[in-house]
């Protein structure tokens, strides 16, 4: 089950000898970053879950496996953009940069689990549950993808975006991965990439919708006159509200997706992404004089000003680690009495015995 990791955690010496030399190590413990809280929960869907401790994935133009160890972080890269050369020192950075190392998880910890009694009494079940820092116009693909939309689903739609547009990653010789890992070894389309994907060829994708939406935001996206990448990336040094006021300009993009791009690809930590559950969760344990309400644009606000208001700046980090509380294949780690009530049953019987999709939903795994 989920408890594996921190059953039997492996020493990064036993990994090496395991694997012939192959893996290189970063230096961290599994209270700074923990794969499972980390990957597989709705931040990014370029992961995949290979092997015990161990996932694959792809970051930018290089594609590694992890291995959780207790004292380390062990990777090595199995495949790179054609024509890369050979930099473990980059490699490395890459993934500093993208678990945003320099940032020290354990200190965070303390100062909300002194700042509040729900997060002090949940967080021990859900240690190393890190933001990753994606790139922005990966991520906010992604989350266009994930609109009424379930984890396992986005994924197949990220990596279908993948394979039909982005660029085919080349695999590095000492690899022993396996050939299943390598169908899914392609980067993230540039821009100019997407601009080939139709309307009419996405919808035959099964993207439904959501391809007007895509099709929408690059085009949008081109015409800005510095260049799409560019305006994105450009939006991690403006304020948060003005950086979300910008992104949803663009076609599809809501208030919850707009705080998601925000906080995983932008550097504003103080996003709140919220949808029905964490609502609820909300509603539950920090404002019950809500209890009632309709979720609208203006309560989304009151909740994320209430949330930045009991945890400070670095406020999506610690709702990142109450939000894990709330998932499906991760709240059974609390025990029963801190697990947030199932909304009370519809007044109506027949919609009582019906579960809402919602709710469907949010049991295979709901999104952001």
């Amino acid at each position: 089950g989920h408890s594996k990791i921190k059953a039997e955690p492996l020493h990064s010496e036993e990994v090496k000898r395991e694997a012939g030399g192959t893996w290189n190590s970063l230096k961290t413990n599994y209270v700074e970053l923990d794969l499972e809280h980390t990957l597989p929960v709705g931040q990014s869907f370029r992961w995949n879950h290979t092997a015990h401790d161990t996932f694959t994935g792809v970051i930018g133009h290089r594609a590694y496996e992890l291995k959780q160890c207790n004292d380390a972080l062990q990777f090595r890269l199995i495949a790179q953009a054609e024509g890369a050369r050979a930099d473990s020192e980059e490699d490395a950075n890459v993934l500093r940069e993208y678990f945003q190392l320099h940032l020290n998880l354990s200190d965070f910890m303390t100062n909300w689990r002194s700042r509040d009694k729900r997060f002090e009494s949940v967080s021990a079940y859900y240690p190393g549950a890190r933001l990753l820092r994606q790139d922005p116009l990966e991520c906010l693909f992604s989350f266009i993808c994930s609109s009424n939309n379930h984890i396992s689903r986005i994924h197949g739609m990220v990596n279908k975006l993948c394979r039909r547009y982005g660029t085919k990653l080349v695999m590095v010789k000492q690899s022993e991965s396996s050939a299943r890992d390598a169908e899914h070894l392609f980067s993230f389309p540039s821009l100019e990439q997407l601009a080939e994907a139709s309307e009419e060829e996405l919808r035959k994708d099964g993207f439904g919708y959501r391809a007007k939406f895509i099709v929408g935001t690059v085009k949008q996206l081109r015409e800005k006159t510095e260049g799409g990448t560019e305006w994105l990336a450009g939006l991690r040094s403006v304020p948060y509200r003005e950086a979300s006021s910008a992104l949803m300009t663009l076609p599809g993009i809501g208030p919850k997706v707009a705080a998601c791009v925000c906080l995983f690809s932008l550097d504003k930590f103080e996003a709140i992404p919220v949808d029905t559950h964490v609502w609820q969760a909300a509603v539950a344990h920090y404002r019950p004089d809500l209890e009632g309400k309709s979720l609208t644009p203006r309560l989304m606000t009151v909740v994320e000003d209430t949330l930045i208001e009991r945890f400070g700046p670095h406020a999506g980090w610690a709702h990142n680690v109450l939000f894990l509380s709330e998932l499906a294949q991760l709240k059974k780690k609390l025990p029963e009495k801190l697990q947030t009530p199932q909304k009370r049953k519809a007044k109506s019987p027949a919609k009582a015995k019906s579960p809402t999709k919602a709710m469907k939903k949010k049991k295979k795994g709901e999104a952001y």
